[in-house]
């Protein structure tokens, strides 16, 4: 149970950042939908997260640096960069249902979720990271990265330290694998260099032999997650990446050779001594891979 620490804190910087941003008939919208939520029923939390974007609008809530540090002490790895008004405040008020009883909100979150629109979906899922009682909330999570609804999926698996530290390997593989089937980026998942495996590596190799079979490309960003847990027989496609004409590919294979730990993947990156020096300068990195990329 977080209420009197963690839950609260969360509760009055999130109110805090709001207030500031708020109209004063905004803020007292907002001041009596969380003592509603705080003790009425499911009902009334459910209402208070519909009414939330008329009530106090869309716009971004766009922290400053002290108020982004505020909220990296608060809660290591919580990115708001992304978040709107209404957003915080759909967030805000799930935390306020809180009682005090795991079980409890695990099933009101679920219903809050499963029952709200595209929107309701996005916001409360991006506040995963935030919730009290975070191991309860992982099938709602699952569910959430299993639609087919793109800004759904990175809601949960983008800028959140939530599946790191909740996902048990097999969740988190396919979490990692479906971003890459619905062509979402690998870079905003928190934690991916330190969640790779040799499992997630083999399956990646065959989905890319899946592609190439196909005659369709292959994610430069599947090779961040292969180049520690490569085999030997892996290397001819790391080789084949290497070549490829896609610049992005290009410098993904290299990058992944250089993480590869076998002798024989150090040659076949000396075979392209341009990308090479690219590695081995530090002019190329996972995050910005794309950012050049035909």
């Amino acid at each position: 149970m977080i209420e009197g620490d963690e839950n609260g804190r969360r509760k009055i910087q999130l109110r805090a950042w709001l207030a500031k941003r708020l109209a004063p008939d905004a803020n007292d919208w907002l001041d009596a939908a969380c003592r509603k939520t705080a003790s009425g029923g499911s009902d009334d939390v459910v209402l208070a997260i519909a009414l939330a974007p008329r009530k106090l609008g869309k716009g971004l809530l766009a922290l400053d640096a002290t108020e982004g540090a505020e909220g990296t002490a608060l809660r290591a790895g919580l990115d708001t960069s992304a978040w709107t008004i209404d957003q915080a405040a759909r967030i805000l008020l799930m935390l306020e249902a809180y009682r005090r009883d795991d079980a409890a909100f695990a099933v009101l979150f679920d219903a809050a979720v499963r029952g709200g629109d595209l929107n309701e979906q996005i916001a409360l899922l991006q506040g995963l990271p935030l919730y009290p009682a975070p191991g309860r909330l992982v099938p709602r999570a699952i569910e959430g990265l299993r639609t087919a609804m793109l800004p759904v999926f990175e809601a949960v698996a983008h800028r959140s330290p939530y599946p790191a530290e909740q996902f048990s390997e097999q969740q988190w593989n396919q979490m990692v694998l479906k971003a890459l089937f619905i062509e979402s980026r690998l870079a905003p998942i928190v934690g991916l260099d330190d969640r790779r495996n040799s499992d997630l590596a083999a399956t990646l190799v065959d989905y890319a032999h899946e592609r190439w079979a196909a005659g369709r490309d292959v994610s430069p960003e599947l090779w961040r997650c292969v180049g520690p847990f490569a085999r030997e027989r892996d290397l001819p496609d790391l080789a084949k990446a290497l070549a490829s004409a896609r610049p992005a590919e290009a410098r993904a294979a290299a990058l992944a050779l250089a993480e590869c730990p076998l002798p024989a993947a150090a040659h076949v990156l000396q075979s392209a001594p341009p990308l090479a020096e690219l590695v081995r300068s530090n002019s190329i990195t996972w995050n910005a891979l794309l950012s050049t990329d035909p």
